[in-house]
C-alpha cells in the first residue's frame, strides 16, 4: 500500500518540481545577477536604495489591501445570504460562470463601459450630468479588479458557512443572544477560516496586477507586477526583474503565515 501510494505520488512531485520549485530557482539565481551578467547584490542595493521601487512596494501593498478590503464586504454578506436561499448552488454557479471568462476578454468589456464613449458615459449624458472621466482612474481599477476577484473569496466563504453546525445557533438562540450576537459571537468567528483562504485568494493574486494596471489603470497605477513586465519585456533587465519577483514572492509567503490556518497545540494530564 505504501509503495502505491508512493508511485501515485511521483507525478505531483515531478510536477511541483518542474513547474513551482525550478522557476522559483531560477528568479532567485537570475536576481543576484548585475544588467552586466556579473553575480552581484546590486539588484537588491539599488531595489531597497530606491524610493521609487519602495514607493511602488507601497502602492502595490496599499491597492491589494484596497482591492481585498472591498471583495470581503461585498462577498461576505452575499455568502451569507447565498447560504440561505433556495437555490443556492444555482447562484454559486451563476456568481462562478464568469470565471470561465479570459480576463483579457473582461478587461476590454469594461474598458467599453467606462469609455468616454460608453454605456455608462451615454447613461450620464441622457441624465443631463455629463459625460465623465471613468476609465484610467483608481476607482475603474479597484473596480474592475474587485470585480474579477469577488468568486474567489466568496467560494471559501460559503463552503465554511455552509459547514457550521446549525445546533450552534440554535443553542446561540436558546441562550437568549439576538441575530446580531448570535452571528458576532458564533457564525462569523466559526467562518474566520473561510475569511483568511479568501483573503490568500484575493490579496496575493492582486500584489501582482499588471494587464489591468494597463487597461484599465492607463500605468496610472503602477505595482510590482507592472515593473517586472517593464523590466522582463521592456528595459530587458532580467536581474532586475527578478529581484522584484523575489520580493514578490516574500511578500506572498508573509500573507500566507498570516492569514494561514494556526493549529492548536493540545495537551492533556496524565
Amino acid at each position: 500500500m505504501t509503495n502505491t501510494k508512493r508511485l501515485y505520488s511521483i507525478p505531483y512531485i515531478l510536477w511541483l518540481v518542474l513547474f513551482v520549485v525550478t522557476p522559483v530557482l531560477l528568479i532567485i539565481y537570475q536576481s543576484f545577477k548585475g544588467i552586466d551578467g556579473n553575480f552581484s547584490l546590486v539588484n537588491y542595493k539599488e531595489y531597497f536604495s530606491s524610493t521609487t521601487y519602495l514607493a511602488m512596494t507601497f502602492n502595490s501593498v496599499w491597492y491589494a489591501f484596497l482591492i481585498t478590503l472591498v471583495v470581503l464586504f461585498i462577498s461576505y454578506p452575499t455568502a451569507y445570504f447565498l447560504v440561505r436561499t433556495k437555490h443556492k448552488q444555482l447562484w454559486l454557479m451563476l456568481i462562478i460562470l464568469p470565471t470561465w471568462v479570459n480576463l483579457l476578454l473582461k478587461a476590454y468589456a469594461f474598458i467599453g463601459i467606462f469609455s468616454a464613449h460608453g454605456s455608462i458615459n451615454q447613461f450620464l449624458e441622457m441624465t443631463g450630468l455629463g459625460s465623465q472621466q471613468i476609465l484610467f482612474t483608481d476607482f475603474s481599477f479597484i473596480f474592475v479588479a474587485a470585480y474579477i476577484e469577488i468568486p474567489f473569496m466568496i467560494m471559501p466563504i460559503f463552503n465554511t458557512l455552509e459547514e457550521l453546525n446549525p445546533s450552534l445557533i440554535s443553542a446561540s438562540r436558546d441562550l437568549g443572544a439576538s441575530s446580531w450576537e448570535t452571528f458576532r459571537r458564533v457564525i462569523f468567528p466559526l467562518s474566520m477560516n473561510g475569511v483568511k483562504s479568501g483573503v490568500q485568494a484575493v490579496f496575493i493574486p492582486s500584489l501582482s496586477l499588471f494587464m489591468l494596471t494597463r487597461l484599465i489603470g492607463g500605468n496610472r497605477v503602477i505595482t510590482l507586477g507592472t515593473a517586472i513586465e517593464e523590466h522582463f519585456m521592456v528595459t530587458q533587465n532580467w536581474g532586475m526583474g527578478s529581484t522584484i519577483g523575489v520580493v514578490l514572492i516574500v511578500a506572498m509567503l508573509v500573507i500566507m503565515l498570516i492569514t494561514g490556518e494556526r493549529k492548536k497545540k493540545t495537551g492533556g494530564n496524565k
